[in-house]
């Protein structure tokens, strides 16, 4: 596939498409799984070293591209699996009708790579003991958690102290629900354990060595539960944090994979015409980001609904997709995105781009330009994860200057930026890349709901409260019907475009280059997270 068959179309496509075609990719593997080829060393480009690898404890992306090989979750995405969904250690899932439990009937014969049996034990000290307490997502979807029993080795049940929506925990779980071992964790501080970053698991690859600045390794499980995974004898994650390496490297051949944009997308044109190289845009249809305008409402300026207004009818977001993303995007219409069908409505209020009625807004509001033409100074952070984030900043601080709000760009690494939004609320106006994971009570509520403590990450740190908002989020993390629910959640779209608490502008998926060599990629809307099994290498 070519970058320019690409372009012509955004990259959020509805998953009706995706699963017509899907199926036929799965109807034609499934005639050649017996011929695929196995064995080989897969080298891939990997662009970070998370501090701590433990998907269970820390659910983002960063982690799962390396740890998802050798952790399993519960379940994992699909394109044309039952609810969306593949078995990974759950072979089944089944709710309650009064919302009070979910059970989960476990996979036999599994082991863990030092050799003990998989048991329902390990999914209980999972979630009681880390997925509830410790993990950034799943302190939220598991928050009325109160128990789990384990009639027998491999029966599972969750029981909730209040109605819990059988919807979001089945949405969540390629997420949230990454099992560890009791045997390797119980007993010991989990926050520190070494085996945070020296991961035992039960998947399809064993973590082998981690040598800082240069390369994971990962060796095959030679006893996965699946008899014909996986694939590949090794991968091996070559740290190259530069994005220009990544594509370098592949037309070297010194790697064969590059997931996650890591070949700027400027690139792609002529590297997809580089003979031997396919560049492929499906595989992240459950990993939406948002390019999001995050909004500290203390600031007396911002606080004022019309100026937030201005501020949106100031950007244009077909340029930033044209020209920032190059088409490989979509413009948001709220906190949803469209590839949501589940939730998304497109029923909410439209600021078009429109800098004359942004000014007059202004004017009538009684911020005057001053003369130097300026009605008042913003301090504006852009978040540094990608290129793209980091070139919307200058983009808004040149859309601001036309209806005078001058914004003085502060640039900072990852963990400083971090700091100064979401602990010391240091910001006017900050740009983030939060994600959308298949339901909103996932990382995109707490992004607008009042009352998360300071220090938390990729959450509402601008001071905004809304109590109608409030009441409905906590109406839908307690509403078990899935109408209902769904209905709740079109509300909440409506609610946030009309009083701007942030600004929605664009939504992205990622690209993955490959080599030809490599075989089934982008079989699942998480591939770049998920397990590899299949993935294998043409000799």
């Amino acid at each position: 596939m070519t970058v320019s068959s690409i372009s012509r179309r955004t990259l959020m496509k509805g998953t009706a498409l995706l699963l017509a075609s899907t199926a036929l990719a799965r109807q034609a593997l499934a005639q050649t799984a017996q011929t695929t080829p196995s064995g080989g060393r897969l080298i891939v480009a990997a662009d970070s070293e998370p501090k701590n690898l433990n998907p269970a404890i820390v659910a983002s992306n960063g982690v799962f591209f390396v740890a998802s090989k050798v952790i399993e979750p519960l379940a994992e995405a699909s394109f044309d699996g039952k609810d969306g969904l593949s078995p990974r250690l759950a072979t089944s899932w089944e709710g309650a009708a009064d919302g009070l439990s979910v059970t989960f009937k476990l996979r036999d014969g599994v082991t863990w790579h030092d050799g003990k049996p998989f048991t329902s034990v390990d999914v209980a000290f999972s979630a009681l003991n880390i997925w509830k307490p410790l993990q950034n997502l799943g302190r939220l979807v598991f928050a009325n958690l109160e128990a789990v029993d384990t009639p027998d080795d491999y029966t599972a049940i969750f029981r909730f102290s209040k109605p819990t929506p059988f919807q979001l925990i089945r949405n969540a779980l390629p997420v949230v629900t990454s099992v560890v071992a009791k045997h390797i964790f119980d007993g010991t501080d989990i926050a520190t354990n070494p085996a945070n970053n020296t991961l035992i698991g039960t998947g399809p690859f064993k973590f082998a060595e981690h040598k800082p600045g240069e390369y994971y390794r990962l060796t095959r499980n030679e006893n996965y539960w699946d008899k014909e995974q996986p694939k590949l004898d090794e991968i091996i994650f070559r740290v190259l944090p530069d994005r220009e390496a990544a594509g370098a490297a592949l037309e070297a051949e010194e790697i064969q994979l590059a997931a996650f944009s890591a070949v700027p997308l400027a690139d792609l044109d002529r590297i997809s015409k580089v003979a031997g190289i396919k560049v492929i845009s499906k595989g992240y249809e459950a990993l939406t980001y948002q390019l999001v305008v995050e909004i500290n409402h203390r600031r007396k300026e911002l606080s004022d609904l019309r100026v937030r207004q201005a501020i949106a009818q100031a950007i244009d977001k077909k340029f930033v997709v044209d020209t920032i993303f190059l088409g490989y995007a979509a413009a948001s219409t709220g906190p949803v995105p469209k590839n949501a069908p589940e939730f998304y409505t497109p029923d909410v209020a439209a600021y078009s781009f429109d800098p004359a009625a942004a000014n007059d807004i202004l004017d009538k509001a009684g911020y005057k330009q001053g003369p130097d033409g300026n009605r008042f100074t913003l301090k504006l952070r852009p978040a540094p994860y990608f290129n793209e984030t980091r070139q919307f900043g200058d983009y808004l601080r040149q859309a601001l200057a036309v209806i005078g709000i001058n914004a003085e760009i502060v640039n900072a690494d990852a963990a400083a930026h971090q700091k100064a939004v979401y602990t010391d609320h240091d910001f006017d106006l900050a740009v983030g890349p939060p994600v959308f994971r298949g339901d909103p009570a996932i990382s995109t509520t707490i992004l607008v709901q009042s009352g998360t403590p300071a220090g938390v990450p990729f959450s509402n740190q601008g001071g905004y409260v809304n109590p109608e908002l409030d009441k409905i989020i906590k109406q839908a993390s307690e509403t078990i019907d899935t109408t209902a629910r769904t209905d709740l959640y079109r509300k909440f779209q409506q609610l946030v475009v009309a009083d701007l608490p942030l600004i929605n502008v664009a939504e992205w998926g990622f690209i993955t280059v490959a080599r030809d060599s490599v075989l089934n990629v982008s079989d699942n809307p998480r591939w770049a997270v998920s397990n590899w099994g299949d993935t294998a290498l043409q000799s």
